[in-house]
């Protein structure tokens, strides 16, 4: 019985920071033109609307054909992901992703949390649903990151609560010091 309620406990845990962060995501877009949203911010092309794109593509990929529960959508081809044509919309993608969430959490809510799936494309492809929550929480995470610093680039939007402008600036400043400071050690 402790066995339950501790999985229970660590897929709701788990579920609800995956919630969370899809959330913190789209928030990244809030108040961008269009433009911004699309436009490579590295050398590898990567931005804010490619990059809930890819999560969409993916999240919906892990959830669905790992616990043979295909999406019911066309889901883009891989390499076709990280990056909005000139014809998808932003509400398109949006869209996407939150029906993509709709379909995960219904795989969640229906499996236990040692349910079996199959990831094909893993070194090793057996995998139980915790394993697939933990990676797509970290993949999640991790592309929140890299949309926290591109939307930082564009605006100076910092998604902080109670640091203001004025805090980052006199951060910044304290860095820039250390960083020449160190240079002369």
């Amino acid at each position: 019985m402790l066995g339950l309620v501790i999985d229970d406990f660590a897929k709701e845990y788990l579920h609800s920071d995956l919630r969370e962060i899809r959330e913190a995501m789209l928030r990244k877009l809030d108040g961008l033109p269009e433009y911004d949203i699309r436009r490579p911010l590295t050398s590898t092309g990567t931005n804010l609307l490619g990059l809930v794109k890819h999560l969409a593509t993916w999240e919906a990929r892990y959830f669905g054909e790992v616990f043979d529960r295909p999406f019911p959508e066309a889901i883009p081809e891989r390499g076709a992901d990280l990056w909005a044509t000139e014809h998808e919309s932003r509400e398109e993608i949006i869209g996407f992703y939150q029906r993509v969430w709709e379909h995960s959490d219904a795989t969640i809510s229906a499996l236990a949390v040692d349910s079996p799936g199959h990831v094909p494309w893993w070194p090793r492809p057996h995998v139980k649903l915790f394993n697939v929550l933990v990676h797509i929480l970290t993949e999640t995470n991790r592309h929140a990151g890299h949309a926290d610093i591109l939307r930082e680039h564009l605006d100076g939007t910092v998604e902080v609560p109670g640091k203001d402008a004025a805090f980052w600036e006199a951060r910044r400043a304290e860095i820039d010091r250390a960083a020449k400071a160190a240079v002369r050690l």
